[in-house]
């Protein structure tokens, strides 16, 4: 049997229903068939992976290596993997310190296969975050077969916290937030900029994400999304955008989201 998270209402109406009803659907999610038959099988088997070429060669291992970190997408591009894993991130030059979207270093940093670093398939503690990661994902991915924007919402919560409390420096965070889909896919809803916005030079893009984000929140900083008020600030607004352009902000429904919107900034 699985279980197929429920969603009342879309865009900030339908995020405060899976607000309220989201430990208690999670939770039955996790006892889903088909998730607990992942579970049970990484398990037992992760501990034996000792190489990159281990790995992609289990393809049911890698599905829930791959969607612990949200790239399950990628589950059929194995040499792009095998390198991604072999490479490390010790290295400048390593492939997933080359990439964007920073998903692909941590992904590798997870499984330590790459030169001088340390296998970790053999520690239960951190094969254990792969699996509680893996159901978070999994659990994003069910909502998003209803709503992409609540899906969308899910992730922000915790990949946006994670890069604002990184090391590295705000322009840096922002080049990774630019490199991350969903995160584009939120700020560029959220801030009002045009689909072809992506289409510019990236640093001008830079400049335009920094000062949308400054007039709407008073700062241009990745690092406020520390903050749990500029976490939600930035949610519902995302979410209250989104659906203003479902309904083209034409009829009741479009009313009601730029009053929901507004509420949003203020």
């Amino acid at each position: 049997m699985s279980y197929q998270p429920v969603v009342v209402g879309s865009g900030l109406a339908g995020w405060r229903f899976i607000e309220r009803t989201y430990d208690a659907q999670y939770e039955a999610f996790g006892k889903s068939a088909v998730l607990e038959r992942d579970t049970d099988y990484f398990e037992q088997n992760i501990g034996s992976i000792q190489s990159a070429s281990d790995l992609v060669s289990d393809r049911r291992l890698l599905g829930v290596a791959l969607g612990a970190f949200g790239l399950k997408d990628d589950l059929d591009n194995r040499y792009f993997i095998q390198k991604i894993l072999e490479d490390g991130t010790s290295a400048d030059s390593a492939l997933a310190n080359r990439l964007a979207d920073d998903r692909y270093s941590k992904f590798s940093q997870a499984f330590g296969f790459g030169p001088g670093e340390t296998v970790k398939t053999g520690d239960v503690a951190s094969m254990g975050e792969i699996l509680d990661s893996h159901k978070a994902q999994e659990f994003e991915i069910a909502v998003g077969e209803t709503d992409e924007t609540l899906r969308i919402a899910l992730y922000t919560q915790h990949s946006l916290v994670d890069l604002a409390n990184s090391d590295a420096s705000d322009d840096t965070l922002w080049y990774k937030v630019m490199g991350t889909a969903p995160l584009r896919s939120l700020f560029e809803t959220a801030l009002g900029l045009p689909e072809a916005f992506g289409q510019i030079d990236l640093d001008r893009q830079l400049g335009v994400f920094k000062e949308r984000l400054e007039q709407f929140t008073g700062n241009d900083s990745i690092q406020q999304f520390r903050e749990p008020e500029s976490l939600e600030r930035i949610t519902n607004l995302y979410l209250a955008r989104s659906q203003i352009s479902e309904t083209g902000g034409v009829n009741s429904s479009g009313s009601n989201a730029l009053v929901l919107l507004q509420a949003a900034i203020q």
